[in-house]
């Protein structure tokens, strides 16, 4: 893993607070951990693909257990297995519309065939043509074509009139409705303002006419996230000047309309109105009158706050020119989010691969219908839980490598007095320094987060699956320990986040970054809630810029569109992909902001200015170290 032993002698030694030329492996154990964590995720794909459930997932298989494309063995006690279906490579279902959704599968009849019916069959003389015309039996195997419309248990073994025309859905052997409008009723319930198949349709149809232009604009949000990360350090000060002039207005505004209001209220003669209008007026008075003070006491404490913590705002200003500066010596932080989104876009595939084979893997039983369904006993049923658990701590894990790579990048500009001799990839460097020493404290870390995770998300599908049947007091605790872990969760990913900057100066273990971290917050707890604050609704109104001015060449674009009626759902999805872009994009500048306070708060802490204690910060946080 890339460890020194000559690196234990400067971790012994009082730390000085800056990048070290020598590190430390830290929190192995933790590693070892994960690493056992991983191969027991390997451990369950290995055994489901082992089982056959590769081939039921891939190939199919139909009511009887038997996989469509194979010849397949007999089993015990199942009609119908053990049949050769070499020739019958599709899973086709006799009444595929009929959906459950709360264990989420089709509840129909499948069988193999040898080819999906590409046309509508209106009646079963149409069904015995295609059995007859293709060679693909759409009836259950005990009825021949030549008796499709002779006997009475067509109605229960063939498929139901009108079967809809449907295609082979690539790669996975099934035949699906190609009319959308067959899943109406599973659309609905997940689109509660679709009240009809023609909304549905035409909202498709919007999608899939204008998918270039949907391209282009989820592009130009892109391009739009990355000029904005470049000017962002020049047009901060406006926005944080703008920003306080509103609030100052906008409370001394509303605090003089009350006090208006009130004088006004009370100037107004009373001596023609009759007692129950005067109670009314009365009450409305001394409401206006408590709104009043409450706005005034609200407006003074606003004043004093800005007053105190006006420092602190230019010093958000600062730190956000200096990002500025960040971004232009190292470029390559700006394309950060792309290797992130890729590693949990491969992670979440897996994810997915291996969840679907574990819902085909285990041993064949019947269901209450007499049809095969193939589920885990034992001890292995448990594979899910593990498999969830996974899912949320490599996500937490991958998104944590991030933060420590962009700490380490960051810290070591920071900390290199002469820009000019920056290495010449730092965000390599920083990796390099993440694999070689620290994975085991990005283990930690993520491990943590998804101790707070799993507890809330319990909570959050308890809360689901009890809505309106619980009463008025569960509801009202259930909420409250969900968002109690919300909050707490964030807290958590705040110290991390700081954490893994300690690290990345020290070399110290997760723990002690921790600790260390949070000391140096405390102590400069005002200007934390300032770029907090500040900072975050500074960035928050960029997001806005970029969904708003996506949305507005959106409107423009897609007016000229005449082949479709309906570009809601085309905008909405243009509008969500640009919030996310730009949310990606500009959570890598908080990253590098707080990174950024950090060093500075160490900087101003640890060093005076003195020869031999010289800061390391910037000339423009040089004026804000007070």
């Amino acid at each position: 893993m890339g460890c020194c032993s000559s690196a234990s002698a400067a971790q012994s030694s009082k730390r000085e607070w800056k990048p070290l030329e020598d590190r430390s492996c830290t929190d192995i154990p933790w590693l070892l951990l994960f690493v056992l964590f991983c191969i027991g995720m390997g451990f369950i794909c290995g055994f489901s693909v082992a089982t056959g459930a590769a081939a039921r997932l891939v190939s199919g298989y139909d009511s009887y257990g038997n996989i469509c494309g194979q010849r397949n063995a007999k089993l015990e006690a199942i009609a119908n297995s053990g049949l050769d279906h070499t020739h019958r490579k599709y899973v086709f279902f006799l009444d595929p519309c009929n959906l459950d959704l709360i264990n989420r599968k089709i509840k129909s009849m499948a069988l193999c065939v040898a080819a999906c019916p590409r046309q509508e069959l209106k009646t079963l003389s149409d069904v015995q043509k295609f059995a007859e015309i293709n060679g693909s039996a759409l009836c259950s195997y005990n009825i021949k074509p030549s008796e499709y419309t002779l006997t009475a248990k067509s109605s229960a073994f063939c498929p139901k009139l009108p079967v809809p025309a449907s295609a082979p859905i690539p790669f996975f052997h099934r035949c699906a409705p190609v009319n959308i409008s067959c899943y109406a009723k599973f659309a609905e319930a997940l689109i509660t303002f679709v009240s009809d198949n023609s909304v549905l349709h035409r909202l498709i149809s919007g999608v899939m006419t204008s998918k270039e232009i949907i391209l282009g604009l989820c592009l130009l949000s892109l391009v739009l996230s990355m000029i904005l990360m470049v000017i962002i350090r020049y047009i901060s000060r406006v926005l944080v000047w703008i920003l306080t002039i509103l609030v100052i207005l906008g409370s001394l505004g509303g605090t003089g309309v009350l006090w208006w209001l009130y004088a006004k209220q009370r100037r107004s003669p009373k001596e023609t109105v009759i007692p129950e209008q005067l109670q009314i007026a009365e009450d409305n008075l001394r409401a206006l009158l408590i709104y009043a003070i409450s706005a005034t006491v609200f407006t003074v404490i606003l004043f004093l706050i800005m007053l105190v913590m006006r420092k602190r705002v230019a010093l958000t200003i600062a730190l956000f020119h200096v990002a500025g500066k960040v971004f232009i010596h190292l470029p390559l932080l700006v394309f950060q989010p792309f290797w992130t989104f890729f590693a949990l876009v491969l992670f979440w595939a897996y994810w997915i691969m291996t969840l679907l084979f574990l819902g085909t893997t285990g041993s064949a039983v019947q269901n209450e219908q007499g049809f095969v369904e193939y589920k885990i006993s034992g001890p292995l049923q448990y594979m899910w839980w593990y498999h969830v658990v996974g899912l949320i701590w490599i996500s937490e894990f991958i998104l944590a490598c991030q933060q420590m790579t962009v700490a380490g990048a960051v810290v070591t500009y920071y900390f290199t007095r002469d820009k000019r001799n920056l290495p010449f990839t730092p965000i390599l460097a920083s990796v390099n320094r993440l694999i070689r020493y620290h994975l085991g404290t990005v283990a930690k870390g993520s491990f943590i987060i998804t101790l707070v995770k799993i507890p809330r998300m319990i909570l959050m599908y308890i809360h689901s699956q009890l809505k309106g049947k619980e009463n008025a007091c569960a509801r009202c605790m259930l909420k409250s320990c969900i968002c109690c872990l919300w909050c707490l969760e964030k807290c958590l990913s705040y110290l991390n986040q700081n954490a893994y900057t300690a690290t990345a100066i020290n070399s110290t273990n997760f723990c002690t970054s921790a600790k260390d971290a949070f000391v140096i917050l405390v102590e400069n707890a005002l200007r934390v809630a300032a770029i907090n604050t500040v900072g975050d609704f500074m960035l928050f109104l960029g997001k806005v810029l970029i969904v708003c001015s996506t949305g507005l060449a959106g409107i423009m674009l897609l007016n000229y569109q005449q082949d479709y009626t309906v570009w809601v759902l085309p905008l909405i999805i243009v509008c969500l992909f640009a919030f996310l872009v730009a949310h990606c994009f500009l959570s890598i500048y908080e990253m590098v902001v707080d990174v950024l306070f950090l060093c500075f708060a160490i900087d101003t802490k640890y060093n005076d200015g003195s020869p031999g204690r010289e800061f390391y910060m910037d000339k423009v946080l040089m004026l804000r170290k007070r």
